[in-house]
């Protein structure tokens, strides 16, 4: 007979109702002086205040995801004698196997404050899955009660059951609740010296902070541990044949399971590595690889950022961590071959640091990630980039803004990293560095999500730049262009939400303008803050307008010093921060090819948010594919009346058609990488004197919201722009793409870096799976393949893009949308 042993059950299988019980609530709230319970009024009637066994009450209620489950379950009226003890289960109105893993408690206990009117006595939210192996909680917990607050059920809970100082003491009662449980056997000495601990820091946090409360609640305890899992379906491919002999597929439903072992520590690989690394071996200096070894060192050296190593490769590294100081990838593996939380290890490690060579931007970039919180690593990481100069460190302004999050805890506790001091201390320094820091970071500060990390860092850098000896003039500098990008933002809210027709709106603008009291038609020399290299002293009304698409942005011209024009689109009601990310990977980008002698023509124009749904951009005179083959019929044509020559093959100027051609190998390969989607003739534009180039970044990584939509966006109009598939202009955009793709793949790692900073941005295509953001970018790359490989498969895109029949149907479906929306 088969034996059927259970261990532990899935909570998919209980259909049971959730239920918690509430027992008592320990601890004495301070009472109010008698004389304020009198003069007071909003004290006055508060039970709590005038008796330390006055009457409360209890809800429970059930949240996910920030979003109630259930409404609040409460516990019936008893009449305290000695103390607040309820010693009642409550039952919810959901089962188990409905719960999600994110399902968490919020308990409020309320306080009668006079005639019908309850106030918070205080709160607690608990998690019923564990956070370490997806359990379900059982038996009884003490949970932290924030007083006179009511329990939140959001994510980043403001009332948590558990706060810094009862970690200790929470540590210790687990063991006794395995006694509880029978899973463990019993140790007499053991539960001694425990409760004596436990009394210890019971009393030490009592006598810490008088008023603290617990309230202590107990769970269902089921004879196996409860895991959580849940339902997920795919499409196998398990043929059934009907009786029409007509292939079919079934689904079968695939079940979720999270191991409670996977996250626990590995006893006997723990103490491997503690045997193996806890002495100091003279030997291990002058240790070098065999040939094999070493053949093994610089496969684990090539693995991607992203890439996990093994406890095998770690080790590997740690045997020959003196050998490989003379090789500077080797300092990232290095650094994520180390346990830090062990002290001995880590002093070590950061003792060996000094001693390697000189690492790259992009491997300093690599440890300020997220990966790596250990002070002494990030310090190092900063002050490699310290040897960077303005315009390098200006490229990557953008991450290094972000990598502050990682810096929280200690920003939080009033330490400045050394990340922070060293940005604020170049952006005092630089008065186009510090113009670009202030925006990023000024934009995080009027975010809700960074709003108080941002700025605290804001405020410092504002009173580390008041002690230069130019301070006070950019202080004053940075104070017109906020008013400037205030009056222009209320501006563009203004006639977005105007009920007037377009023309109106145009004439209104040129009004505003134009009148004296607004002083904007000649003014100070004020540099730009969308290029901090550039002056403006005034507008031009008769240049400016009002675009006709959805959100009304406005196109305003400015007059420079040097006596050109600056035209700028301002928008409202739009978040620029991911077209912001796009466009400067795309600089950056253009930065690497024009370094191998490769320049593409690329047009990155400049973009900067400067709130959350406010921002602007650089205007590039050009016309969309769509508008061009409406009044020309073809590129090709376009290109003719631009730039005629008749003695060329195609009557187009040598010089227009080959950045023409280069422009568009470019973009094919960026957006691709970058994963651009809801590509079409409306957003991509072509100037008069050939670049060709992309707007509109609403959807990357992957994204799209047309269905079918092919990897890279290669219009046959494009091509038939180039003579057709036949022409050698096609034969020369294809192997501009083939040398593009191949030169970025060799600075992968600096750019999956990037994007690693990004992580925590509150950027919408990053923000939906910020986990898998750097997996996706790295997918594109290839990094598997030989060079030759990845020119076969970008060939084998390029192929699909131009024979694809689905998105010429969508182009056209489009174009047609916007002609009836006109």
């Amino acid at each position: 007979m088969e034996d059927k042993t259970f261990t532990f059950c899935l909570s998919k299988d209980i259909n049971l109702p959730v239920q918690v019980k509430i027992d008592e609530l320990e601890g004495l709230k301070p009472p109010v002086p008698f004389t304020t319970a009198l003069e007071d009024p909003r004290v006055r009637h508060i039970g709590s205040n005038t008796s330390p066994t006055s009457d409360l009450f209890v809800t429970v209620q059930l949240f996910a995801d920030c979003k109630p489950l259930t409404t609040p379950v409460l516990t019936t009226h008893k009449n305290p004698k000695t103390g607040r003890r309820w010693n009642e289960w409550l039952q919810l109105p959901l089962s188990y196997s409905q719960l999600p893993v994110s399902s968490q408690l919020a308990i409020t206990i309320w306080d009668i404050a006079g005639s019908r009117r309850i106030i918070p006595f205080g709160g607690t939210t608990v998690k019923l899955f564990d956070d370490k192996d997806c359990t379900l909680k059982r038996g009884q917990h003490h949970l932290h009660v924030w007083l006179d607050k009511e329990a939140d059920g959001m994510a980043n809970s403001t009332t948590p059951s558990t706060v810094d100082g009862e970690e200790d003491s929470l540590a210790m009662v687990q063991r006794i609740k395995h006694n509880d449980f029978n899973e463990t056997s019993r140790l007499n000495w053991h539960e001694y010296l425990a409760f004596r601990q436990l009394e210890k820091v019971h009393n030490k946090t009592a006598s810490a902070n008088s008023s603290s409360h617990s309230l202590i609640i107990e769970f269902p305890r089921f004879d196996f541990p409860v895991l959580f899992s849940d339902y997920s379906y795919i499409s196998t491919e398990v043929p059934e044949v009907n009786l029409q002999n007509e292939v079919v597929f079934e689904e079968y439903p695939v079940v979720t399971v999270y191991d409670p072992d996977a996250s626990r520590e590995n006893v006997e690989e723990t103490k491997h590595r503690k045997l193996l690394r806890s002495h100091r071996n003279m030997l291990d200096k002058e240790l070098k690889p065999n040939p094999r070894a070493r053949d093994e060192l610089n496969e684990i050296l090539s693995y991607p950022p992203v890439q996990e190593l093994t406890a095998e490769d770690k080790n590997m590294i740690w045997k020959f961590r003196y050998y490989l100081t003379r090789d500077k990838r080797a300092l990232t593996k290095f650094v994520k071959s180390i346990t830090w939380d062990d002290p001995r290890e880590a002093r070590q490690a950061t003792e060996l640091l000094s001693k390697w060579n000189e690492i790259d931007v992009d491997d300093a970039l690599e440890l300020l990630g997220p990966s790596f919180r250990n002070p002494a690593v990030r310090s190092y990481a900063v002050d490699r980039l310290r040897k960077a100069d303005d315009d390098e460190l200006q490229l990557y302004l953008l991450q290094l803004v972000q990598a502050l999050k990682f810096d929280k805890a200690s920003i939080a506790k009033g330490k400045k990293s050394s990340l922070a001091r060293f940005l604020e201390g170049r952006a005092a320094k630089s008065e186009i560095l510090g113009n670009y820091f202030h925006w990023y970071v000024f934009v995080e500060a009027e975010d809700k999500d960074s709003r108080a990390l941002y700025r605290t860092i804001l405020s410092d850098f504002l009173s580390t730049l008041s002690g230069m000896p130019d301070g006070a003039s950019r202080l004053k500098t940075l104070e017109r262009q906020s008013k400037f990008i205030a009056m222009f933002s209320g501006l563009a809210r203004e006639i977005r939400f105007s009920k007037e027709s377009r023309p109106k709106k145009i004439d209104n603008l040129r009004k505003f303008l134009s009148d004296p009291k607004h002083d904007l038609l000649t003014f100070d020399p004020l540099p730009l803050p969308l290029d901090a290299n550039v002056n403006i002293v005034g507008v031009v009304p008769e240049e400016s307008s009002v675009f006709k698409s959805s959100l009304l942005p406005l196109r305003i011209s400015f007059k420079t010093e040097d006596g050109g024009t600056y035209p700028i689109v301002f928008k409202n009601g739009d978040d620029l921060r991911q077209d912001q990310l796009v466009i400067q990977i795309i600089s950056l980008m253009d930065k690497l090819l024009r370094k191998e002698n490769l320049d593409l023509k690329l047009t990155p124009y400049r973009i900067l948010a400067t709130a959350p749904v406010d921002g602007s951009m650089q205007y590039i005179p050009s016309t969309s594919l769509a508008a061009a083959l409406v009044e020309y019929h073809s590129i090709l044509a376009f290109l003719k009346e631009h730039n005629p020559d008749p003695k060329a093959p195609l009557g187009v100027r040598a010089d227009a058609m080959d950045t023409f051609i280069k422009s568009c190998a470019g973009y094919c390969v960026i957006t691709y990488l970058l994963g651009v989607g809801d590509r079409h003739l409306d957003n991509l534009l072509i100037c008069p004197d050939g670049h060709f180039f992309h707007a509109d970044f609403g959807y990357i990584l992957g994204r799209d919201p047309k269905p079918f939509a092919p990897l890279m966006k290669l219009p046959i109009q494009i091509v038939e722009g180039m003579g057709g598939e036949t022409s050698e202009n096609y034969q020369k955009f294809r192997n501009y793409c083939f040398t593009a793709y191949t030169t970025l793949r060799k600075s992968a790692n600096l750019i999956l870096n990037l994007f690693a900073l990004m992580v925590d941005a509150n950027i919408p295509d990053v923000k939906i799976e910020p986990d898998k953001a750097v997996f996706k970018v790295k997918e594109k790359f290839c990094l598997d393949m030989s060079e030759e490989e990845a020119i076969v498969h970008f060939q084998t895109l390029i192929n699909d893009s131009v024979s694809a029949f689905f998105p010429m149907v969508i182009d056209r479906l489009h174009n047609f949308a916007q002609y009836w929306r006109a």
